[in-house]
């Protein structure tokens, strides 16, 4: 049975040394940037039926306005680990996903999401990644099984 993985990095926030890095927001710009790969997951078919979201505030209205462009209500987890998350880390997070899961989207930062992305890239090893960039990996296992060489990588934007 096969599963698909969506990798997104949060859209462009704000700079801001009067905030904690967790509770900066998306910019104007980041706030297009999330409306617009939330009508791209749309248009391709990408509906997620669970989401892991890291707690970053970016991270969270980024998926909000991506959901917003979805015609599904897929559960969430916000994740606390996913905001300092190593490739590692994530990838357990995506070993745990129950089995009836088909499509899972996984919302979080760089360099994690680029690298994540790029472990399934058999070309590069390296992938740029800005805000607001998506990757879809056809994995051909089990979620428990998901790991570098399991799948194949097609960026989106």
């Amino acid at each position: 049975m096969s599963r698909r993985l969506v990798v997104l990095r949060h859209a462009q926030a704000e700079h801001s040394a009067s905030l904690l890095d967790i509770e900066r927001p998306l910019t104007g710009e980041g706030q297009k940037q999330a409306r617009a790969v939330g009508a791209l997951l749309a248009r391709e078919g990408l509906l997620p039926e669970h989401v892991l979201c890291s707690t970053a505030r970016r991270t969270r209205q980024t998926w909000s306005l991506v959901a917003g462009e979805l015609p599904c209500e897929p559960e969430v987890d916000f994740d606390a680990e996913l905001y300092t998350a190593d490739v590692d880390t994530a990838l357990r997070l995506v070993n745990l996903v129950g089995p009836e899961v088909r499509t899972l989207l996984l919302v979080g930062h760089n360099p994690t999401v680029a690298q994540l992305a790029a472990a399934f890239d058999s070309e590069s090893g390296y992938l740029s990644f800005p805000p607001a960039s998506a990757a879809v990996i056809d994995l051909e296992v089990d979620w428990l099984y998901a790991a570098p060489g399991t799948g194949s990588l097609r960026l989106l934007n």
